[in-house]
Protein backbone atom coordinates (compact mmCIF):
# COMPACT_ATOMS: atom_id res chain seq x y z
CA UNK A 1 0.00 0.00 0.00
CA UNK A 2 2.59 2.60 1.12
CA UNK A 3 4.66 1.04 -1.90
CA UNK A 4 1.62 2.12 -4.50
CA UNK A 5 0.83 5.49 -2.62
CA UNK A 6 4.22 6.80 -3.17
CA UNK A 7 4.80 5.56 -7.15
CA UNK A 8 1.39 7.20 -7.63
CA UNK A 9 2.84 10.73 -5.34
CA UNK A 10 5.81 10.61 -7.57
CA UNK A 11 4.00 10.07 -11.04
CA UNK A 12 1.74 13.02 -9.85
CA UNK A 13 5.09 15.07 -9.27
CA UNK A 14 6.65 14.48 -12.20
CA UNK A 15 3.47 15.37 -14.22
CA UNK A 16 3.35 18.46 -12.30
CA UNK A 17 6.94 19.19 -12.72
CA UNK A 18 6.50 19.33 -16.25
CA UNK A 19 3.03 20.92 -16.47
CA UNK A 20 5.61 23.66 -14.82
CA UNK A 21 7.78 23.71 -17.98
CA UNK A 22 5.54 24.12 -20.23
CA UNK A 23 3.39 26.62 -18.41
CA UNK A 24 7.18 28.73 -16.95
CA UNK A 25 9.70 28.09 -18.99
CA UNK A 26 7.87 27.59 -22.22
CA UNK A 27 6.46 31.45 -22.33
CA UNK A 28 7.07 33.05 -25.51
CA UNK A 29 7.95 36.95 -25.50
CA UNK A 30 5.14 38.95 -26.10
CA UNK A 31 5.38 40.73 -29.57
CA UNK A 32 7.03 44.45 -28.99
CA UNK A 33 4.86 47.48 -29.42
CA UNK A 34 5.98 50.26 -31.63
CA UNK A 35 6.99 52.35 -29.21
CA UNK A 36 6.95 51.67 -25.78
CA UNK A 37 6.84 54.13 -22.69
CA UNK A 38 9.43 52.92 -20.70
CA UNK A 39 11.55 49.43 -20.60
CA UNK A 40 10.96 47.98 -16.89
CA UNK A 41 13.75 45.41 -15.77
CA UNK A 42 12.70 43.48 -12.25
CA UNK A 43 14.67 42.80 -9.80
CA UNK A 44 16.52 39.12 -9.17
CA UNK A 45 18.66 37.75 -11.69
CA UNK A 46 21.75 39.66 -13.05
CA UNK A 47 20.49 38.73 -16.68
CA UNK A 48 17.80 40.67 -16.80
CA UNK A 49 19.87 44.08 -17.15
CA UNK A 50 21.49 43.25 -20.04
CA UNK A 51 18.33 42.53 -22.02
CA UNK A 52 16.42 45.81 -20.69
CA UNK A 53 19.93 47.54 -21.89
CA UNK A 54 19.60 46.14 -25.35
CA UNK A 55 16.39 47.00 -25.87
CA UNK A 56 16.66 50.58 -24.74
CA UNK A 57 19.90 50.69 -27.22
CA UNK A 58 17.70 49.60 -29.87
CA UNK A 59 14.24 52.55 -29.38
CA UNK A 60 11.76 50.47 -27.84
CA UNK A 61 11.52 53.08 -25.37
CA UNK A 62 13.14 56.39 -23.94
CA UNK A 63 12.71 55.30 -20.43
CA UNK A 64 14.66 52.56 -18.17
CA UNK A 65 13.12 51.91 -15.11
CA UNK A 66 15.29 49.60 -12.86
CA UNK A 67 13.91 47.90 -9.89
CA UNK A 68 16.60 47.83 -7.44
CA UNK A 69 17.18 45.93 -4.16
CA UNK A 70 20.44 46.56 -2.17
CA UNK A 71 20.62 42.96 -1.28
CA UNK A 72 21.33 42.16 -4.73
CA UNK A 73 24.74 40.74 -5.55
CA UNK A 74 24.20 42.37 -9.15
CA UNK A 75 27.12 44.93 -9.83
CA UNK A 76 25.91 46.22 -12.94
CA UNK A 77 22.37 47.02 -11.61
CA UNK A 78 24.23 48.95 -8.60
CA UNK A 79 26.54 50.65 -10.91
CA UNK A 80 23.76 51.95 -13.01
CA UNK A 81 21.60 53.20 -10.48
CA UNK A 82 24.70 54.98 -8.59
CA UNK A 83 26.60 55.72 -11.25
CA UNK A 84 26.83 58.63 -13.99
CA UNK A 85 23.06 58.89 -15.44
CA UNK A 86 22.70 57.70 -19.12
CA UNK A 87 22.57 60.97 -21.57
CA UNK A 88 20.35 58.96 -24.26
CA UNK A 89 17.96 57.49 -21.92
CA UNK A 90 16.23 58.15 -18.97
CA UNK A 91 17.07 56.05 -15.75
CA UNK A 92 14.54 55.38 -12.92
CA UNK A 93 15.54 53.68 -10.52
CA UNK A 94 13.09 52.64 -7.57
CA UNK A 95 12.82 49.23 -4.99
CA UNK A 96 9.79 48.02 -4.39
CA UNK A 97 8.11 47.77 -1.16
CA UNK A 98 6.69 45.43 -0.36
CA UNK A 99 10.10 43.68 -1.98
CA UNK A 100 8.42 40.82 -4.00
CA UNK A 101 6.86 40.63 -8.01
CA UNK A 102 3.69 42.07 -6.28
CA UNK A 103 5.09 45.18 -4.90
CA UNK A 104 7.22 45.64 -8.10
CA UNK A 105 3.44 45.66 -9.84
CA UNK A 106 2.47 48.58 -7.13
CA UNK A 107 5.57 50.28 -7.83
CA UNK A 108 4.68 49.72 -12.24
CA UNK A 109 1.68 50.76 -11.64
CA UNK A 110 2.22 54.30 -9.66
CA UNK A 111 4.66 55.24 -12.36
CA UNK A 112 2.58 54.33 -14.93
CA UNK A 113 -0.13 56.82 -12.98
CA UNK A 114 2.23 59.56 -12.68
CA UNK A 115 3.82 59.85 -16.09
CA UNK A 116 0.69 58.80 -17.94
CA UNK A 117 2.40 55.75 -19.86
CA UNK A 118 0.32 53.71 -22.33
CA UNK A 119 2.57 50.82 -23.09
CA UNK A 120 5.28 49.11 -21.45
CA UNK A 121 7.78 46.38 -22.24
CA UNK A 122 8.54 44.15 -18.40
CA UNK A 123 11.68 42.36 -18.58
CA UNK A 124 12.39 39.36 -16.20
CA UNK A 125 13.65 35.76 -16.41
CA UNK A 126 11.67 33.40 -18.80
CA UNK A 127 9.92 31.83 -15.49
CA UNK A 128 9.12 34.45 -14.28
CA UNK A 129 7.24 36.32 -16.98
CA UNK A 130 3.43 34.13 -16.43
CA UNK A 131 3.60 35.26 -12.98
CA UNK A 132 4.76 38.64 -13.21
CA UNK A 133 2.36 39.44 -15.91
CA UNK A 134 -0.64 38.31 -14.40
CA UNK A 135 0.23 40.69 -11.35
CA UNK A 136 0.73 43.84 -13.00
CA UNK A 137 -1.98 43.41 -15.51
CA UNK A 138 -3.72 43.73 -12.01
CA UNK A 139 -2.74 46.82 -11.35
CA UNK A 140 -2.69 48.29 -14.70
CA UNK A 141 -4.81 48.71 -17.78
CA UNK A 142 -1.98 49.65 -19.65
CA UNK A 143 -0.46 47.51 -22.82
CA UNK A 144 1.75 45.26 -21.49
CA UNK A 145 4.80 43.15 -23.39
CA UNK A 146 6.80 40.80 -21.71
CA UNK A 147 10.34 39.79 -22.42
CA UNK A 148 11.93 36.85 -20.68
CA UNK A 149 15.86 36.17 -20.68
CA UNK A 150 16.92 32.69 -20.67
CA UNK A 151 20.34 33.33 -19.62
CA UNK A 152 19.77 31.71 -15.86
CA UNK A 153 21.24 28.17 -14.97
CA UNK A 154 19.51 25.23 -15.32
CA UNK A 155 19.35 24.68 -11.55
CA UNK A 156 18.20 27.87 -10.88
CA UNK A 157 15.39 27.35 -13.72
CA UNK A 158 14.44 23.82 -11.87
CA UNK A 159 14.34 25.38 -8.39
CA UNK A 160 11.95 27.94 -9.88
CA UNK A 161 9.29 25.60 -10.98
CA UNK A 162 8.00 24.55 -7.78
CA UNK A 163 8.31 27.96 -6.09
CA UNK A 164 6.67 29.74 -9.15
CA UNK A 165 3.88 26.82 -8.40
CA UNK A 166 3.80 28.20 -4.67
CA UNK A 167 3.69 31.83 -5.41
CA UNK A 168 0.99 31.15 -8.13
CA UNK A 169 -1.03 29.61 -5.60
CA UNK A 170 -0.90 32.29 -3.01
CA UNK A 171 -1.75 35.10 -6.03
CA UNK A 172 -4.78 33.11 -7.13
CA UNK A 173 -5.95 32.48 -3.70
CA UNK A 174 -5.00 34.55 -0.68
CA UNK A 175 -3.63 37.62 -3.01
CA UNK A 176 -5.96 37.87 -5.43
CA UNK A 177 -6.16 42.28 -5.79
CA UNK A 178 -3.25 44.26 -7.01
Amino acid sequence: MTRSVLSLLGVAAMIAFGFGVWLFLSHDDDPLPPKADAVVVLAGSDARLPTALDLVDHGVAKTLVVSTDDRSNDADRYALCHGPKPKSYQLVCREASPFSTRGEARMIAALVAANHWRSIVVVSSRYHLYRAGLLIRRCTTIDVALRGTDADPWWRKTIAIPLEYAKLIRAETFQRGC
